[in-house]
C-alpha cells in the first residue's frame, strides 16, 4: 500500500483533468485525493498550484497547461483573459459546451437527485454564443472606472469588455476613454427591445443579493421596454429579466409545447387554475392562459415587477400576489398546473411540500443551478411526482451556467 504524498498549500503538482465538476472546475486525482482544478478542461494535463487542502480532496488553480485538451481554444473573452470572472468557459470550444454541461447535470441528478433513469434530454443551444447579454452589472473602482470583477475578488478588470455583452451596450462605459462614476457604486446597463440603452448608478448590493434601488439615471429613462409575443412590459432597469436575448421566447415556447394537448382533470365550475411562482413580471402567464384557459396566480417578491406585470397583462385572467412563495401559496386556490422559476438557491423542501399538498396535475420547474435543481428533483419524487421531460438550455454561453427545465406529473 502506497502512502498518500503529503501536500501543502502552494505546492505545484501535475494532474490530468478527467471530467467536469459543477461550478466550472475540472476534476483530477492525485495520490488518492480528488483534485478540483480551477481553469481545467477535461483532457488537459496541467501544472496546478494547491490553494485549499482537505483530507480527501484539494483545490487549486492552473498555472500552466502542459498538454491542452482537444477542446481548449484561445480565450474568447478579452475581460476573462485579464482575470475577470465573467467567462469561466472562455477557453472552451463552444461546440463542447453543451456536452460538458449535460454531463454535469446528469452527475448532479444521479448523486444528489437520486435519479436512476433520466428522460431523454432535450437540448437547446441558444444563439448567439457571444454578444448575447442585453443587461449587465458593473463594479466601480476607487478611481471611478467601471469594470468586471475578478474571480472570487473585489478587484476589477476595467480595461476590457466581456464577450457576453451586446457590444454597443458597453460603449463609453468600460475601457480606454470611458466615463467615470462614483467610486464603490454599481452600474446597471441594459438595451431594451426598442433599442434604447439605459444606464443607471446603484449602490453595491450585499454579497449574494441584488439591489433594485437606483440612485441616479445616467442615460435613458431607467425604464426598459421588453416584448415577447403580443405583450409588452415596462419596468425598472434593475428588475430581473432573462439575460440572454433569446431566452424569454425560448422558455415560453418550450412551456407552450408542454401545455399543448394537456387534458386537465377535476376542473370545477371555477375553471382551471394555475400558479406562476417566482413569476417576476409574469413572462409565462400569457402562455399558460392561452394554452389552458386558466386563471393564473402569479407570486413575486418584487413589488415593482408585479406592478409591471399588472400593467402589461391587465386584460388577462392573471392575479399578482406580492410576497414570499412559502408565505402565499397556502392562501391560493388549488392549481391544476404550477410553473416555478426559483432563484439559484432552488425552491427548497418547504416550498415543494406546499405545492405538493395542493396536488397539481402538472409541474414545470425551471432551475438555474444543477445542484439545487437536483435537490429539488429528489423532493418532487419524495412527494409523489415523476419527471417526464427534461430540457437543457445553454442560455449562458461562455460560462458554466445553464438553465434546466423539468416537467413533473403527479403519480400518487
Amino acid at each position: 500500500m502506497t502512502d498518500t504524498v503529503e501536500l501543502a498549500k502552494g505546492d505545484i503538482i501535475s494532474v490530468d483533468v478527467q471530467r467536469p465538476a459543477h461550478g466550472g472546475e475540472g476534476i483530477a486525482h492525485h495520490d488518492g485525493r480528488v483534485i478540483f482544478v480551477q481553469g481545467g478542461i477535461p483532457g488537459d494535463t496541467v501544472d496546478l498550484e494547491i490553494t485549499q487542502l482537505k483530507k480527501n480532496w484539494a483545490r487549486g488553480h492552473v498555472v500552466a497547461v502542459t498538454t491542452p485538451s482537444a477542446d481548449r481554444v484561445d480565450s474568447r473573452c478579452p475581460a476573462a483573459a485579464l482575470g475577470a470572472g465573467c467567462c469561466d468557459y472562455a477557453e472552451l470550444n463552444p461546440e463542447a459546451e453543451m456536452g460538458i454541461k449535460t454531463r454535469v447535470l446528469t452527475d448532479q441528478l444521479e448523486r444528489i437527485g437520486g435519479v436512476d433513469k433520466l428522460p431523454n434530454l432535450e437540448l437547446h443551444d441558444l444563439q448567439p454564443s457571444a454578444g448575447w447579454r442585453t443587461r449587465v452589472r458593473l463594479g466601480v473602482d476607487a478611481s471611478g472606472r467601471a469594470g468586471f470583477r475578478k474571480l472570487k475578488s473585489t478587484e476589477l478588470v476595467t480595461s476590457a469588455a466581456c464577450s457576453q455583452v451586446v457590444p454597443q451596450l458597453l460603449d463609453g462605459l468600460v475601457g480606454e476613454g470611458a466615463q467615470r462614476f462614483t467610486p464603490g457604486a454599481e452600474i446597471i446597463a441594459a438595451i431594451d427591445d426598442n433599442g434604447n440603452r439605459h444606464v443607471v448608478e446603484s449602490r453595491k448590493a450585499p454579497r449574494g443579493r441584488r439591489t433594485e434601488t437606483i440612485l441616479k439615471v445616467l442615460e435613458g429613462t431607467g425604464e426598459v421596454v421588453q416584448k415577447v409575443g403580443d405583450y409588452t412590459w415596462t419596468f425598472n432597469v434593475s428588475s430581473f429579466w432573462q439575460a440572454h436575448a433569446k431566452a424569454p421566447s425560448a422558455y415560453s415556447q418550450f412551456i407552450a409545447s408542454v401545455l399543448d394537448g394537456v387534458e386537465l382533470i377535476d376542473v370545477d365550475k371555477r375553471g382551471p387554475v394555475a400558479w406562476d411562482l417566482y413569476g417576476g413580471v409574469g413572462l409565462f402567464a400569457p402562455v399558460i392562459t392561452a394554452k389552458l384557459g386558466a386563471h393564473v396566480h402569479s407570486v413575486e417578491l418584487s413589488e415593482g415587477s408585479a406592478e409591471s406585470g399588472e400593467a402589461a397583462l391587465g386584460e388577462l385572467p392573471v392575479t399578482f400576489h406580492t410576497g414570499k412563495v412559502e408565505g402565499i401559496s397556502s392562501q391560493l386556490p388549488s392549481p391544476h398546473v404550477v410553473v416555478l422559476d426559483p432563484p439559484r438557491t432552488g425552491a427548497g423542501s418547504d416550498v415543494i411540500e406546499s405545492i405538493a399538498q395542493a396536488r397539481p396535475q402538472l409541474v414545470i420547474h425551471i432551475g438555474c443551478d444543477p445542484a439545487t435543481f437536483a435537490r429539488d428533483v429528489a423532493d418532487w419524487s419524495k412527494h409523489g411526482f415523476e419527471m417526464d421531460q427534461l430540457a437543457v438550455f445553454n442560455a449562458f454561453p461562455g460560462t458554466h451556467h445553464f438553465e434546466t427545465i423539468g416537467v413533473f406529473t403527479r403519480v400518487s
